[in-house]
């Protein structure tokens, strides 16, 4: 087994304060008309919305495919409902950023081939560690998405909230999503992976596959 399956191991640092928030306060089947808080193609500022949507939509296509390529090793398993739960919600964050995608006039980033084939690796890799890898790798990664969200809905509540109304309510529930992901790993055992540090020698190129979930490995002596 390649090492690359340690690539993205538990974070034990819970991200989140205070109460959690059911779905509902969002609400499942949210639908952008993002003319109706006075965001338009003239008054946004666009260098930051083409920002937020490229990446976001590069991120959850990543993250689709860390799911499909877990579901690949473990589908059969008794995890494997619960990584297919969460693989149908990253499907419909996908499927909403590319409407924004199209509404906006984003072009997706160049590295798409790239995070397809990665992602899957990536997903696989850990899964063949078992359901630990899996779910470490759900909490690394799920931890990253959510701070990152959580910057953007600074930025925009800083610029202006009530034009960016309803593109906050989405990366919201999105957020509270990845959150909700972020928990199920810890709750399917995540932190009992321990890595050395060592395998991450062997691991795909740094400038590649060593981003945020690599600082999260919990280590072990070689």
């Amino acid at each position: 087994m390649s090492a690359a399956g340690a690539i993205a191991a538990a974070s034990v640092g819970r991200l989140r304060t205070g109460v959690r928030r059911p779905f509902s306060e969002y609400g499942r089947g949210l639908i952008i008309r993002c003319h109706s808080s006075g965001m338009t193609l003239d008054n946004i500022n666009r260098a930051a919305v083409d920002r937020i949507i490229r990446v976001d939509h590069a991120g959850e296509y990543g993250a689709n495919r860390i799911y499909a390529g877990q579901m690949a090793v473990l589908g059969r398993t008794s995890v494997g409902p619960v990584i297919q739960k969460m693989w149908d919600q990253e499907k419909n964050h996908l499927k909403k950023f590319n409407e924004l995608m199209i509404a906006f006039r984003v072009r997706p980033t160049v590295l798409m081939p790239l995070w397809n084939v990665a992602g899957f690796a990536l997903g696989a890799g850990t899964a063949l560690l078992g359901k630990e890898g899996a779910m470490a790798c759900t909490v690394a990664v799920e931890e990253s998405i959510a701070n990152h969200y959580n910057n953007q809905i600074r930025m925009l509540m800083e610029e202006d909230p009530e034009k960016y109304e309803e593109l906050l309510q989405v990366i919201k529930q999105f957020r509270d999503e990845e959150l909700e992901h972020h928990d199920t790993g810890l709750d399917h055992d995540a932190e009992l992976l321990r890595v050395p540090p060592c395998m991450l020698d062997h691991t795909l190129p740094s400038s590649t596959s060593q981003p945020f979930v690599l600082r999260r490995l919990p280590r072990m002596p070689c």
